[in-house]
């Protein structure tokens, strides 16, 4: 059997095996695109590209035979800004979201199609999971905050933005008044705490993910109520204080301790804290005169110093964010900064290395056309936008529930699974690298079962070669020619009839959202 070296590493694998066989053996992971076990190669995408010692060109680890002796590099500085160009090439004409422009537009990157589309389905239990993964005081933002989401909603385009912000509030004011609000689940005991200076929005957020990762909080404000600005500057009137009272009432149930009365820098130092606690977070609202110097801590012209990723500050073991970091006084911002915050602290206190959030790929299809916009509006209600009987009271369910089948749905189906996405994360691609002209979105919906976009297609060949293998009368086949080939069923059938038995395990397949099932 042929020996081969991947990395210096020596592997023995069968006759006829090829590279991509061999790093799988050696746990090597080399990316793919157009590869599927059990099919032949098609070496389109070229994105598993490797050297081999000996060749002038880079070759595709899925289609290149092993022969005994080969010595290949998979890592390399070229190999790897060769896989980054063919993903940059990939994306020139993709046309498509990974997410919807409303969830990009959040600062805090609620996933909030996801909790529309449950709203739609009456799955409120699901919809208030949803919101607080990412916002834990829903009820109290979905009443003052400017909806910055709403702002780049797609169906803004049409007529109205959908009413995300009351939405949110609906959700999170039926769970308040239900018998058993929604609990996260915490962690175990980390034994390591953590002390939140300041219980404005950015700590009780900090303070809410972080005791829900097992590390035990106590809150520091000097303050008789928690609550910081949402308490202090906002009137009764918009922000009752049952409600914030309500929401802060669940952040202190997972186990949060509040210090009230107690003013850090005077009351107690920063640095007695830091001896206390395994690490901090300054979150006390914008600084006051005196405040850094009290504190000890490196201050830029809009606040405390930080990292831009990780919000650590000059001194080991602190963070800082919300308008201690920056002169904006927006809450959901400060809510975000909590929650990015308290990721870079449960990486510190892990010994990991701190890196803050990820920052996910996206891709971003900008602005349509009236056709365009169209194809979207088939599977949203053509409603105006929904206006609450008692504005006072919010939404209803059934107003709530009309809302939200206003929502274009424009969110990418396999965001989470989409190797495209995957791969240009890994590789730090960017979208605009080859400028081209978008191509017009096009949605074939006419199947029972699937939704096929071209624009998300590679040409890949997969489905294709699955059709065939089934046995499709029609099945699929690569129409048109030189830059306008693309998948479609022969003859200009409808995706209907060239998929009648194969239509599933093509959308499992399918290495982007190109293939997809119907919500």
């Amino acid at each position: 059997m042929p020996k081969i070296t991947i990395d210096g590493r020596q592997v023995e694998v069968e006759v006829g095996a090829t590279i991509l066989d061999a790093a799988e053996k050696l746990g090597i992971a080399i990316p793919t695109m157009c590869h599927l076990k059990g099919h032949e190669a098609t070496t389109s995408c070229m994105v598993c590209v490797v050297k081999v010692a000996g060749m002038a060109s880079l070759v595709p680890a899925c289609g290149t035979p092993v022969r005994d002796g080969m010595q290949v590099e998979s890592e390399s500085t070229p190999v790897l800004e060769a896989r980054k160009a063919a993903l940059e090439l990939l994306l020139s004409d993709h046309i498509g979201d990974c997410v919807g422009p409303c969830q990009m537009g959040c600062p805090a990157r609620m996933d909030i199609p996801r909790m529309i589309r449950q709203i739609a389905a009456g799955q409120l239990e699901d919809a208030i999971a949803t919101i607080k993964r990412d916002i834990p005081l829903p009820a109290t933002l979905g009443r003052i905050c400017p909806a910055p989401c709403e702002k780049v909603c797609r169906r803004r385009q049409h007529d109205d933005a959908v009413s995300i912000c009351l939405l949110k509030r609906h959700v999170a004011d039926v769970d308040l008044q239900s018998s058993t609000p929604y609990c996260p689940t915490v962690s175990p005991k980390q034994n390591k705490r953590v002390a939140i200076v300041g219980a404005g929005p950015a700590g009780l957020s900090a303070a809410y993910y972080l005791q829900q990762e097992g590390f035990d909080c106590t809150v520091f404000d000097e303050h008789e109520e928690p609550g910081g600005m949402l308490r202090y500057a906002v009137t009764e009137r918009v922000l009752p204080r049952e409600v914030l009272d309500a929401e802060i009432a669940q952040i202190a149930r997972l186990g949060v301790t509040f210090k009230l009365r107690t003013r850090v820098g005077t009351a107690i130092l920063l640095e007695e804290i830091r001896e206390q606690f395994g690490a901090v977070f300054l979150a006390t609202g914008e600084l006051k005169a005196h405040d850094a110097d009290a504190l000890g801590i490196e201050t830029s012209p809009d606040g405390v110093k930080v990292d831009a990723k990780t919000g650590a500050t000059s001194i080991s073991s602190v963070f800082a964010g919300g308008d201690v970091v920056r002169k904006r006084r927006l809450a959901v911002r400060a809510v975000a900064d909590g929650k990015e915050a308290a990721e870079s602290i449960r990486q510190f206190l892990s010994g990991h290395k701190v890196v803050g959030p990820a920052r996910l790929f996206n891709s971003r299809m900008g602005k349509l056309d009236g056709q365009e916009m169209e194809l979207f509006l088939r599977s949203a209600s053509r409603q105006p936008r929904t206006t609450p009987f008692r504005p006072l009271d919010g939404f209803t369910r059934d107003e709530a529930r009309a809302e939200a089948l206003r929502c274009l749905r424009c969110d990418c189906v396999k965001s989470d699974s989409c190797l495209l996405r995957r791969h240009a994360q890994t590789y730090d691609a960017r979208q605009s690298r080859y400028k081209a002209e978008r191509g017009r979105f096009v949605q074939e919906t006419r199947h029972p079962e699937i939704v096929y976009e071209p624009g998300k297609c590679i040409d890949c060949g997969i489905c294709i070669q699955i059709a065939s293998s089934h046995g499709e009368k029609l099945g699929l086949a690569f129409v048109g020619r030189g830059f306008d080939v693309r998948v479609a069923v022969p003859f200009g059938e409808s995706l209907a009839e060239g998929l009648k038995v194969a239509a599933a395990e093509c959308v499992k397949a399918c290495p982007t959202g190109a293939m997809a099932f119907k919500r």
